[in-house]
């Protein structure tokens, strides 16, 4: 903790020896004096102030990065490339979100740097009936006709990132965020921490396989824990995970070095023991009887709306779960559709690459599902995976969300800069990590209006872009209205590459394409 104050103590020291040399013995020490006072006030500088985090974990040597930032653009694009991680999502949108964030994007010179006639290139269409956006805070209601206390969630919130993964700083400065600016934060496996309600905001308490914050003695689920936690005011919803899409079919380890009595605390496990959550769910083991957990638990939150997430698997195990909600007459107030590409601080590469439905082809089935079961109309539907942008926002609702949930994005908003280090807590901007010095240097209250000004920005953003499409509002959208190039010069909306159900298709008269899975589907079994 005290190491770099004493470093740039230590500057400040020399600096004086050396202007008493220069005028004790050469005044040329005076060159060196104020080299090293200069040094000296460049470090001070950066340890007191808020606004940047890794100068504060790094002064002086913090500022090299951003000496890069300022080579534009064939250099800087050149260590962008370089970098493994930086994937054309992350170099297409990653100085944006930090730009929104800091409230200073604004239009950019020269046309666009995507190659048009790429295969799968994909474009909005907009109108010459292009109007002013007037929707610009859209709210989606959860809860179907089980629910007594539905609630208004926006269309970008922020997604499922466990206090453990990310700090408390980060945690506290997200939950900040969103109370400023109206939208919802999903807590993650990890439980409801102390950081999660500090600053107020409306919380998606996530239930996953280790029952973390409403769990017994063996790892199961307790309901007198959840009733307690889920009956606070500012939880306005519960989520239960059955899968991630960074790492599906897998439960997550917290290492017994990070499980901190806080923690420990937080996920009502024990101090410094390793927690490996299960791969599946312990409360149930059928449709039947995942849907009635769902029942017990919004009659335990007092009527609050309860959903799911999940990375699609298999259509036949989507199609199983609505048989299972039809079977009993309860259903989810709503899914959050997990993609495969979705990131994570620490998982196999193997599952992070290959297993899992992308978001694309999981959102659409889910939402094909729900029609065509005609669940639909009481089942909201989110989109989570690489959620940054307003024509991301646009395009998931083209697919069939309702909602969208971003991480990534939220993280660059608290100053995440990708240096890849989560899983190793030296994170350099006390976003991911455990340590209470590069944690404290995170401030939350800079941060909290970062991430307010990014999910404004994005909103606005989509607002607008549906108004520059002739629409009155986000429930106009469709399939059509979202265009995708399938071979050389030729596109096709959405609507004409993919298959869509109508309502209630699969109970009366199932497509052939659809017929194998739904008659394999049970209500019995996952399947």
């Amino acid at each position: 903790m005290l190491i770099r104050p004493l470093l740039v103590g230590a500057l400040w020291m020399l600096a004086a020896a050396a202007l008493a040399a220069a005028f004790t013995h050469r005044p040329a020490w005076v060159v060196a004096a104020v080299v090293l006072a200069g040094l000296a006030l460049l470090g001070t500088w950066d340890l007191v102030q808020k606004r940047h985090t890794i100068l504060r974990v790094y002064p002086i040597l913090g500022h090299v990065r951003f000496l890069m930032e300022l080579i534009r653009p064939e250099i800087r694009q050149y260590f962008i490339e370089s970098n493994t991680e930086a994937t054309p999502f992350d170099r297409e949108t990653r100085d944006m979100v930090y730009e929104r964030a800091k409230g200073t994007k604004g239009d950019e010179p020269f046309g666009t740097e995507r190659d048009v006639n790429a295969l799968g290139y994909e474009f909005l269409r907009h109108s010459l009936r292009a109007r002013f956006a007037d929707e610009l805070d859209p709210r989606v209601r959860l809860g179907g006709p089980d629910c007594l206390k539905p609630y208004d969630i926006a269309v970008l919130n922020v997604s499922a990132m466990s206090f453990g993964a990310l700090s408390a700083n980060a945690i506290e400065a997200l939950n900040a965020g969103a109370y400023r600016g109206g939208f919802a934060h999903d807590t993650g496996e990890g439980g409801i921490s102390p950081y999660h309600l500090r600053g107020g905001g409306d919380l998606i308490w996530e239930i996953g396989s280790g029952y973390f914050g409403c769990r017994d003695a063996d790892g199961r689920f307790d309901p007198v824990a959840f009733a307690d936690k889920a009956l606070l005011p500012t939880v306005k919803a519960v989520s239960v995970k059955l899968s991630q899409g960074a790492k599906p079919g897998l439960g997550g380890v917290l290492p017994g070095a990070k499980v901190s009595p806080e923690i420990a605390a937080t996920r009502g496990v024990p101090v410094g023991r390793t927690v490996v959550s299960p791969p599946a769910h312990s409360a149930f083991s059928t449709p039947v009887e995942f849907a009635q957990f769902i029942g017990r638990l919004r009659e335990l939150s007092g009527g609050k709306p309860v959903g799911f997430k999940l990375c699609v698997g298999a259509r036949t195990e989507f199609l199983s779960i609505c048989k299972g909600f039809l079977e009993t007459g309860i259903s989810a107030d709503f899914v959050i559709v997990d993609g495969g590409e979705g990131g994570t601080g620490a998982a196999p590469q193997e599952f992070e690459d290959h297993i899992g439905m992308p978001l694309t082809e999981g959102l659409m089935l889910v939402h094909n599902s729900l029609v065509g079961t005609g669940l639909r109309d009481r089942i909201k539907v989110g989109a989570s995976g690489k959620v940054a942008s307003g024509v991301d926002i646009v395009s998931r609702i083209c697919q069939g969300a309702d909602f969208t949930m971003s991480a990534r994005a939220m993280m660059f908003a608290v100053g995440c800069i990708q240096a890849l280090k989560c899983n190793t807590n030296h994170c350099p901007t006390g976003v991911a990590t455990q340590d209470p010095v590069r944690a404290k240097a995170l401030d939350v209250a800079d941060k909290t209006v970062r991430v307010y000004n990014f999910q404004r920005a994005t909103v606005a953003s989509a607002a607008q872009i549906v108004a520059s499409m002739g629409l009155a509002g986000f429930h106009e959208l469709s399939p059509a209205m979202l265009n995708r190039r399938i071979e050389g010069q030729r596109t096709q909306t959405y609507a004409e590459i993919y298959d869509w159900l109508m309502p209630g298709e699969l109970l009366q008269d199932p497509p052939d394409s659809w017929l194998s899975d739904w008659i394999e589907a049970s209500a019995e079994e996952f399947r």
